[in-house]
């Protein structure tokens, strides 16, 4: 029996066009931060420890990605000078890991770059749109959360 609602069937299309964005702000992102020698992946961690260190599972439930994928982005970022670990007082399995002068540095130089690309990505878009964009988004992800657990 097909049980579909418009909701659910609008739901397929927003899920498709984040698959689709997902896919472009990678690209994007790729391009924006080569010349800092990172990509979208590192980006993304290392600029989720801009408010101070974190542990490798924490970095993963933050983006919801698997702990594997995110060690070997960390392992990545610590060969390249970017990140380093230190000793987690709270547990000596998980060490903390943290941004470097090098990482700071690094994200200093893109965030100009960002912010003109951001700028420039959402001319033509009301500020109410992106932000009923934000809440919607938000929503699903904490109902997908409430699932997973």
């Amino acid at each position: 029996m097909d049980a579909s609602t418009p909701e659910a069937d609008t739901l397929v299309e927003v899920t498709a066009e984040v698959f689709a964005v997902n896919g472009r702000l990678l690209r994007a992102g790729d391009q924006l931060s080569a010349h800092a020698g990172l990509t979208s992946a590192r980006w993304q961690v290392a600029g989720l420890l801009l408010d101070g260190p974190s542990t490798v599972a924490r970095l993963a439930r933050e983006r919801g990605l698997r702990r594997q994928a995110v060690q070997q982005t960390v392992d990545r970022l610590r060969a390249e000078g970017v990140v380093t670990t230190c000793p987690n007082p709270q547990d000596q399995r998980s060490p903390l890991v943290e941004l470097t002068d090098r990482g700071r540095r690094a994200l200093d130089d893109l965030r100009p770059l960002e912010r003109q690309w951001l700028q420039d990505l959402t001319s033509g878009i009301t500020h109410d749109d992106l932000r009923t964009t934000v809440l919607v988004l938000r929503r699903l992800r904490e109902k997908l959360d409430a699932q997973l657990d």
